[in-house]
Protein backbone atom coordinates (compact mmCIF):
# COMPACT_ATOMS: atom_id res chain seq x y z
CA UNK A 1 0.00 0.00 0.00
CA UNK A 2 1.61 3.06 -1.09
CA UNK A 3 2.39 5.96 1.38
CA UNK A 4 0.77 9.80 0.71
CA UNK A 5 1.68 13.05 2.51
CA UNK A 6 0.26 13.20 6.02
CA UNK A 7 -0.09 9.66 6.67
CA UNK A 8 1.47 7.86 10.05
CA UNK A 9 2.97 4.22 9.56
CA UNK A 10 5.81 2.49 11.10
CA UNK A 11 9.06 1.93 9.71
CA UNK A 12 12.52 0.22 10.41
CA UNK A 13 15.56 2.41 10.51
CA UNK A 14 17.99 0.59 8.03
CA UNK A 15 20.74 3.02 8.34
CA UNK A 16 21.94 5.95 9.94
CA UNK A 17 24.11 9.15 8.44
CA UNK A 18 25.74 12.41 10.06
CA UNK A 19 22.33 13.98 8.58
CA UNK A 20 19.71 11.75 9.29
CA UNK A 21 18.40 8.21 8.70
CA UNK A 22 16.75 6.10 6.55
CA UNK A 23 13.70 3.96 7.10
CA UNK A 24 11.71 1.46 5.29
CA UNK A 25 8.15 1.50 4.94
CA UNK A 26 5.63 -1.26 4.92
CA UNK A 27 4.98 -0.76 1.42
CA UNK A 28 9.21 -1.75 0.66
CA UNK A 29 10.07 1.81 -0.06
CA UNK A 30 12.42 3.68 2.06
CA UNK A 31 12.53 7.49 3.11
CA UNK A 32 14.57 9.63 4.75
CA UNK A 33 14.43 11.10 8.29
CA UNK A 34 16.41 14.34 8.17
CA UNK A 35 17.83 14.84 12.16
CA UNK A 36 16.22 17.43 12.43
CA UNK A 37 13.13 15.45 11.92
CA UNK A 38 13.98 12.91 14.66
CA UNK A 39 12.92 14.42 17.88
CA UNK A 40 11.18 17.40 19.72
CA UNK A 41 14.77 17.60 21.68
CA UNK A 42 18.02 19.08 20.05
CA UNK A 43 19.55 15.94 18.62
CA UNK A 44 23.21 15.80 19.00
CA UNK A 45 23.95 12.31 18.34
CA UNK A 46 21.35 10.37 16.43
CA UNK A 47 22.82 6.97 17.61
CA UNK A 48 21.36 8.11 21.19
CA UNK A 49 18.47 8.15 19.93
CA UNK A 50 17.57 5.60 16.88
CA UNK A 51 19.55 2.30 16.40
CA UNK A 52 19.48 0.16 13.01
CA UNK A 53 16.47 -2.36 13.15
CA UNK A 54 14.28 0.51 15.54
CA UNK A 55 10.81 0.41 14.56
CA UNK A 56 9.79 4.08 14.67
CA UNK A 57 6.38 5.85 13.93
CA UNK A 58 6.98 8.26 10.97
CA UNK A 59 4.89 10.99 9.52
CA UNK A 60 5.49 11.63 5.39
CA UNK A 61 5.66 15.03 5.11
CA UNK A 62 6.59 15.27 1.05
CA UNK A 63 7.53 13.01 -1.55
CA UNK A 64 9.02 15.20 -4.43
CA UNK A 65 9.02 14.44 -8.02
CA UNK A 66 11.17 11.63 -7.85
CA UNK A 67 9.78 9.51 -5.65
CA UNK A 68 12.07 10.52 -2.49
CA UNK A 69 10.14 10.46 0.77
CA UNK A 70 10.95 12.79 3.08
CA UNK A 71 9.75 11.67 6.69
CA UNK A 72 9.42 13.13 10.40
CA UNK A 73 9.13 11.17 13.95
CA UNK A 74 8.97 14.26 15.48
CA UNK A 75 5.70 15.51 13.75
CA UNK A 76 4.36 11.52 14.56
CA UNK A 77 4.86 11.79 18.01
CA UNK A 78 3.14 15.65 18.18
CA UNK A 79 0.78 14.70 15.51
CA UNK A 80 -0.34 11.45 18.31
CA UNK A 81 -0.52 13.54 21.58
CA UNK A 82 -2.49 16.25 20.15
CA UNK A 83 -4.96 13.12 19.03
CA UNK A 84 -4.38 12.15 22.78
CA UNK A 85 -4.87 15.14 24.09
CA UNK A 86 -8.00 16.32 22.38
CA UNK A 87 -9.36 12.50 23.22
CA UNK A 88 -8.72 13.42 26.93
CA UNK A 89 -10.11 16.87 26.43
CA UNK A 90 -13.47 15.65 25.35
CA UNK A 91 -13.49 12.54 27.80
CA UNK A 92 -12.67 15.91 30.38
CA UNK A 93 -15.58 17.79 28.71
CA UNK A 94 -17.78 15.19 29.10
CA UNK A 95 -17.49 14.31 32.62
CA UNK A 96 -17.68 18.04 33.70
CA UNK A 97 -21.25 18.23 31.88
CA UNK A 98 -22.23 15.23 33.81
CA UNK A 99 -20.82 16.49 37.29
CA UNK A 100 -23.13 19.52 36.30
CA UNK A 101 -25.97 18.29 35.63
CA UNK A 102 -26.14 15.62 38.39
CA UNK A 103 -25.58 18.96 40.49
CA UNK A 104 -28.54 20.63 39.21
CA UNK A 105 -30.90 17.49 39.43
CA UNK A 106 -29.68 16.98 43.05
CA UNK A 107 -30.40 20.95 43.96
CA UNK A 108 -33.67 20.41 42.17
CA UNK A 109 -35.23 17.49 44.13
CA UNK A 110 -34.03 18.41 47.43
CA UNK A 111 -36.09 22.25 45.87
CA UNK A 112 -38.87 20.01 44.37
CA UNK A 113 -38.88 17.49 47.91
CA UNK A 114 -38.91 20.67 50.41
CA UNK A 115 -41.66 22.63 48.61
CA UNK A 116 -43.83 19.37 48.70
CA UNK A 117 -42.88 19.08 51.93
CA UNK A 118 -44.30 22.60 53.02
CA UNK A 119 -47.38 22.00 50.71
CA UNK A 120 -48.29 18.64 53.01
CA UNK A 121 -47.94 20.32 56.36
CA UNK A 122 -49.23 23.47 54.98
CA UNK A 123 -52.40 21.35 54.01
CA UNK A 124 -52.33 18.98 56.89
CA UNK A 125 -53.00 22.19 59.77
CA UNK A 126 -55.95 23.09 57.22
Amino acid sequence: MPVNVGDITEGKVTDIMNYGVFVKLPDGKSGLVHISEISKDYVEDIHNFLKIGDVVKVKVISIDDKGKIALSVRKAIIEEEKNSNYQNTETSKLDDMLAKFLKDSDERQLYLKKNMDSKRGYSRKH
